[in-house]
């Protein structure tokens, strides 16, 4: 997968908004203003492509005991998020995609009833 199709896939999800909040190098996907995927774009020039999403804390845990190419997120909540390391060729498309809807999962879950509702999520 590369960045254009991750790019792709998230604008395509309702509410999704691009930004570079941080820096002219860092991605980043929001749900109605929340964060769900950041690409730190200068990893997928150097050939270390990686993305960090949002993730359930158990889910997490198996996630990184079976995925050598899913880590605690760096420079992030280390308790729910993961660096996903696309570049090592362990992930399926379908899966990243997968990986992808989960954080978008958890975001729109943290949202109150009242927005949720608002936005028909």
């Amino acid at each position: 997968m590369n960045i254009e199709q991750i790019r792709e896939y998230c604008l395509s999800k309702p509410y999704t908004t691009e930004h570079f909040p941080f820096d002219e190098v860092t991605l980043v996907f929001k749900v109605a203003g929340k964060m769900y995927v950041l690409a730190p774009l200068d990893n997928w020039e150097e050939g270390k492509a990686s993305i960090n999403l949002k993730a359930d804390p158990e889910y997490s845990e198996g996630l990184r005991a079976e995925y050598e190419s899913i880590a605690p997120g760096f420079h992030m909540s280390k308790k729910h998020w993961n660096t996903i390391y696309i570049y090592k060729g362990e992930l399926q498309a379908k899966f990243i995609i997968e990986l992808i809807d989960h954080s978008y999962d958890m975001v729109v879950k943290s949202m109150t009833k009242k927005l949720r509702t608002s936005l028909n999520l």
